[in-house]
């Protein structure tokens, strides 16, 4: 029976979720896979949170340098987060001919190029299925499942903070500020929520997953970034009223005119699969040529979901004596041949604050013809909002992002006080 050596870089909340299921299956893992997968070493700055998981005291390593040098570990699992000591201590490990899994997406994504060719210098592997969708496993789906497909489309709710923010005001018609303020209380998000509700962590989570789906580097400074802090209740309430539910959607298409990749406040309509989503579960719905649709369900966050992820790359870098990288050249930079597409093509949907006067709803369908976009439908409320306005509602067909952009410039400036835009969310169909 194989022996395996595990160091795990910081005992937090990942980091403890991951020992007490290394510890606490570690007879099964011996029956199942023939591998002895043990704790070796912990690097942790706080020993008593090392002592009160049963950590023995000779097993608290005071440096990296330590455990790089503790020939008994062969895994080296970071779970520390942020970028800095994180990469610097991975790459230590990686030259220490260790090999390396991760749940750091925002290292990662920023620096796997680095990493990888470290890894494949030493010959070592470098595993990263809890950097996306917590415990849902995406990445190996994509790269041991999934493969024999073209994938043309791959579209999820990434991240657990937002989901839960924005069930909580679509259920309770809280408004941003209450429903983050609950999100907090919970522990779902952080003291400074800004990587979370401004889209930051699911742009880190994209790049990693279209970059594999679509066997290209996706750089996460070529993703559009849009969070959700300006979202009102009010915007929630019209979509109900037109069959939509409204998520922080990752988006990554592979079209005949190139790559595709946005993050974004979307509505997407009540009978999707995504819009059964709730709370702080993650999805993502993946199509390809062959298999068609298949969504992946499940935590996105936590202890143990996120330590299942941690553990299955163990365990598979345990039994695979041969390690794979990427399928693409994995640059710092997009490679010059990949095709990027910042016009995209969507449904919107329109909020537009008038005054009640005659001739305010034809200008601003006459703005919006002459930008070439076609409306689906129009709602124009009775009741006035505090300001003395009415809301006029329009979801458009599809067009261009360019020409709403522009639509919206002219509606703002061309209507004088009669009528300004007060939100534009993107339709996904």
């Amino acid at each position: 029976m194989r022996k395996v050596g595990v160091a795990i870089l910081g005992l937090g909340v990942v980091g403890g979720g991951t020992y007490k299921i290394l510890t606490e299956h570690r007879e099964m893992y011996r029956k199942a896979y023939g591998a002895d997968i043990t704790v070796e070493a912990v690097l942790e700055l706080r020993k008593d949170r090392a002592l009160a998981l049963g950590v023995p005291e000779s097993r608290i390593a005071s440096s990296i340098a330590e455990i790089c040098s503790n020939p008994d570990v062969d895994i080296v699992v970071e779970v520390m987060g942020g970028v800095e000591p994180a990469k610097t201590f991975v790459l230590a490990a990686l030259n220490a001919g260790k090999s390396v899994v991760t749940s750091n997406k925002e290292m990662f994504c920023k620096y796997s190029y680095e990493l990888e060719r470290v890894a494949k210098h030493n010959r070592v592997g470098l595993y990263y299925e809890a950097t996306c969708v917590g415990g849902v496993p995406v990445i190996r789906a994509l790269l041991d499942n999934l493969q024999g497909n073209v994938i043309t489309s791959l579209v999820g709710i990434v991240n657990g903070t937002t989901n839960y923010i924005l069930s909580k005001m679509s259920g309770s018609g809280a408004d941003y500020s209450e429903a983050l303020k609950e999100a907090q209380r919970l522990g779902y998000a952080e003291a400074n929520p800004t990587a979370d509700v401004e889209g930051y962590d699911a742009t880190y989570k994209l790049s990693i997953l279209s970059s594999l789906a679509f066997h290209t580097k996706i750089p996460y400074t070529k993703i559009y970034r849009e969070g959700i802090t300006a979202v009102t209740p009010a915007d929630i309430a019209y979509g109900k009223q037109l069959g939509y539910c409204l998520k922080l959607l990752a988006i990554g298409k592979n079209t005949e005119r190139g790559i595709e990749v946005r993050v974004h406040p979307t509505f997407i309509r009540q009978n999707h699969p995504l819009a059964s989503v709730n709370d702080s579960y993650n999805a993502v719905y993946i199509t390809g040529d062959s298999v068609e649709d298949v969504m992946l369900y499940g935590r996105g966050a936590g202890a143990e979901p996120t330590g299942s992820a941690i553990v299955g790359d163990i365990i598979y870098c345990a039994t695979h004596l041969q390690h794979n990288y990427s399928t693409f050249d994995n640059t710092e930079k997009a490679s010059p041949s990949t095709k990027f597409v910042n016009n995209f093509e969507s449904a919107y949907y329109i909020r537009i604050s008038a005054e009640d006067k005659a001739g305010v709803l034809s200008k601003i369908t006459s703005i919006l013809s002459r930008n070439g976009i076609s409306v689906a439908q129009i709602i124009q409320e009775e009741d006035k909002d505090p300001d003395g306005k009415v809301p006029i509602i329009v979801v458009t067909h599809v067009t261009h992002e360019h020409n709403i952009n522009k639509a919206v410039q002219d509606i703002n400036a061309g209507t004088g006080d009669y009528a300004a835009v007060s939100s534009v969310i993107r339709v996904y169909d």
